[in-house]
């Protein structure tokens, strides 16, 4: 009889409904297999996790602003799915771009990169853009840091965007970093240099207009999770987003042990991420983070050994969507 220990919960069958929503889809797809199941049990976590009052951090890598991800990931932050936001510094630039009223534009893979460069286009994959209108948006950024912090000015790349937020809503615009000054979600760059935020800081003036604290961010993130007991992370793809988070549980461990008043002893925070879901193209055995499933970073402490985790293999632009419209459709 010891098949009874595994074969208890047959697999089901996914109806088709023409009155189902997308949550009821994805949650039918939960109880079928491969990364259908994935894909609803991710739902699930997502749930969960808001559900028990998690404190929630997203990473965001890959280009899901060009791809047309920016109303996603506004909606997530106004609706408080997310508290949190670490990002490249290239999907923070495309938000500005389109924030301050400019566009990215469908091509095509196959299109002649040559012919593009002479007509001053940028490609990414099947998505175009203007380059006189990105290095527009350097002499904005520029423009803006001159107006908003004195010169040599030590501040997080938090503050940043903060200030940022703040500015960009006095000027009447709108998208997620506005969002997220309204309701006070810190947006995280720790490679802000390597994207047109650098190179609009760094090509076009000998200043230092500011100086960036990136271990000051470190540290910031740290003290979010020791406040937030509970702690909930979605990862779109990998990169120093995602470590960035992960990392901060071991920063915020070493912070309460260093801690001269002791107020609180390791083990009385969560020791590890509660929930996490990675949405990825990437397959682990290469070894690089963007595949890196969650369960290894319970080896480190970042995940909590008890905690519910999902690794969803897909196009983060079909998952991502998929997910915030079936949260939108929860009752209650």
């Amino acid at each position: 009889m010891k098949h009874k220990k595994y074969l208890h919960t047959p697999i089901a069958s996914v109806p088709v409904n023409k009155r189902a929503n997308i949550r009821d889809v994805l949650l039918s797809m939960s109880k079928a297999s491969f990364q259908g199941r994935q894909l609803g049990e991710a739902l699930l976590v997502w749930e969960e996790m808001l559900d028990k009052g998690c404190y929630v951090f997203m990473g965001l890598a890959g280009a899901m602003v060009p791809a047309g991800m920016r109303g996603v990931i506004e909606w997530l932050i106004r609706e408080e799915k997310i508290h949190c936001l670490v990002s490249t510094g290239a999907n923070l630039f495309h938000e500005l771009h389109e924030c301050i009223g400019r566009h990215h534009y469908k091509g095509h893979p196959d299109m002649d990169d040559v012919e593009l460069r002479e007509c001053g286009i940028d490609r990414i994959y099947d998505t175009l853009a203007h380059d006189k209108e990105f290095l527009d948006d350097d002499r904005f950024i520029l423009d803006f840091s001159r107006r908003n912090f004195e010169k040599g000015e030590n501040v997080t790349t938090a503050e940043f965007f903060r200030r940022l937020g703040k500015y960009l809503k006095n000027k009447g615009k709108k998208g997620f970093i506005v969002t997220a000054y309204e309701k006070a979600v810190p947006i995280y760059c720790s490679a802000l240099g390597d994207s047109s935020y650098g190179i609009a800081l760094a090509a076009y003036t000998d200043e230092r207009i500011i100086n960036f604290d990136i271990i000051q961010d470190a540290r910031d993130l740290g003290k979010l999770i020791i406040e937030h007991p509970k702690t909930g992370v979605i990862y779109l793809g990998g990169g120093h987003p995602k470590n960035f988070i992960q990392q901060a549980e071991i920063i915020a461990a070493q912070i309460l042990e260093t801690s001269p008043r002791k107020k609180r002893k390791r083990d009385e925070i969560n020791e590890g991420h509660l929930y996490a879901v990675q949405i990825s193209t990437d397959a682990p055995h290469w070894g690089g983070l963007s595949g890196c499933p969650l369960q290894e970073g319970q080896s480190w402490g970042k995940e909590h050994p008890n905690a519910a985790m999902v690794n969803l293999y897909c196009d983060a632009t079909i998952a991502l969507p998929l997910l915030a419209n079936a949260l939108a459709q929860k009752r209650g």
